[in-house]
């Protein structure tokens, strides 16, 4: 094939026109160099979706927060959590805490 058989493809006259190039040359600047480049937004959204769900955990652990402190306001479960959360007692009792080996020998 000769240069001038090279020029008069189809592809090689698209691909040359100057507006053609020019807009090759425009989205090649817009995905990669750009300071809004694709890429970076691709970024941004995954720390968006990564927060969002971080929110929805804090959210739930909140209501359930809420849930635990509505239940303390009785003095009756409220002696039992503090019983079963931070091993308290009464002044005449004794508590016997048993701690099972999880670790398989």
């Amino acid at each position: 094939m000769t240069f001038k058989q090279f020029r008069e493809n189809k592809v090689v006259k698209f691909l040359s026109n100057r507006y053609v190039l020019i807009l090759l040359l425009f989205l090649i600047w817009m995905v990669f160099f750009d300071e809004n480049s694709y890429i970076n937004h691709r970024e941004l959204d995954k720390e968006i979706d990564k927060l969002e769900k971080s929110n929805d955990y804090y959210e739930k652990e909140m209501k359930h927060d809420k849930k635990i402190i509505k239940n303390l306001k009785d003095p009756d479960s409220l002696e039992r959590f503090a019983r079963e959360e931070y091993k308290m007692k009464r002044k005449d009792e004794d508590i016997y805490i048993i701690e099972f080996d999880s670790v398989k020998k």
